[in-house]
């Protein structure tokens, strides 16, 4: 079984690298400021300047024993041995109940075994325990609410992940294009066509198309952080500078995707 983990698509889908080399940045200005009044000082940009971790810590210190249980699951997950796995990620929450990380596995594992009530269930949990973010809990959570409700067909989301084991671009490329069409409403999906697109107009327009399909925040925040990089790139700056301050100020942006903001606003900041 494959356990996920922070990838290609759910992780850093950024198109564009980042621009330059981090330069601390001295003066204390005010970069951004809201319509709801919030501001953004060069000061903020220089706290995001260190590295991000995916793993959102335990509200209480994970102990050995709770981290063994995990890890015993993932190993059984690896094998195929479903079963176990499931008992190791119970026995590792029990001992450690504010720790997602079991529980998120065993949302994927349930994934997995086609049973998505329960996947959705556990995913919840797990986003209601770290509501600022964890791996890709709320994309989870979303995609699989909307099958629930019947708005996508049942396994889209599995169907979408299971594109991380495909090591062929082109392939997934023509996956996820075949995705918009038979699911438009599936935001993710023009994420991952618009990421692999080279053509620039292209690119802008599937971006613009994830964007009008719903998209859960941690979807919604790389759609914005493509497109600011994309309208950097066509010297529409004073635009993409506009979106990262919105995303990084904004009360509902995810974690990962406040810090991402910072940091290309920052390296726009000092062009």
């Amino acid at each position: 079984m494959h356990l996920m983990k922070p990838s290609s698509f759910a992780k850093l889908a950024l198109i564009f690298p980042l621009l330059s080399p981090w330069l601390a940045i001295a003066a204390d200005e005010v970069v951004f400021k809201d319509k709801a009044g919030r501001v953004l000082k060069k000061s903020d940009l220089v706290e995001a300047s260190g590295n991000f971790t995916w793993e959102i810590a335990s509200i209480t210190p994970v102990s050995e024993e709770a981290r063994k249980e995990h890890a015993l699951g993932r190993a059984a997950g690896q094998r195929g041995d479903h079963r176990a796995a499931m008992a190791h990620f119970a026995a590792a929450s029990k001992i450690a109940p504010t720790w997602p990380y079991p529980l998120y596995d065993a949302a994927f594992t349930f994934l997995l075994q086609k049973d998505f009530g329960a996947a959705y269930e556990y995913y919840r949990r797990v986003d209601q325990m770290a509501p600022r973010g964890f791996f890709t809990a709320k994309t989870a959570v979303h995609a699989l609410r909307m099958e629930l409700n019947r708005e996508l067909p049942s396994g889209t989301y599995l169907s979408y992940v299971s594109l991380e084991w495909e090591a062929d671009k082109q392939k997934v490329r023509q996956a996820a294009q075949a995705m918009t069409k038979a699911t438009p409403g599936f935001a993710p999906a023009w994420k991952t066509a618009a990421m692999l697109e080279d053509d620039l107009g292209r690119r802008l327009a599937l971006l613009e198309s994830g964007l009008k399909a719903r998209p859960d925040e941690e979807t919604r925040g790389f759609l914005l952080l493509n497109k600011s990089l994309l309208l950097h790139e066509q010297k529409r700056t004073s635009e993409a500078k506009a979106i990262l301050g919105e995303l990084a100020l904004a009360p509902t942006s995810p974690r990962d995707i406040e810090v991402l903001a910072k940091r290309t606003l920052a390296q726009l900041e000092q062009r």
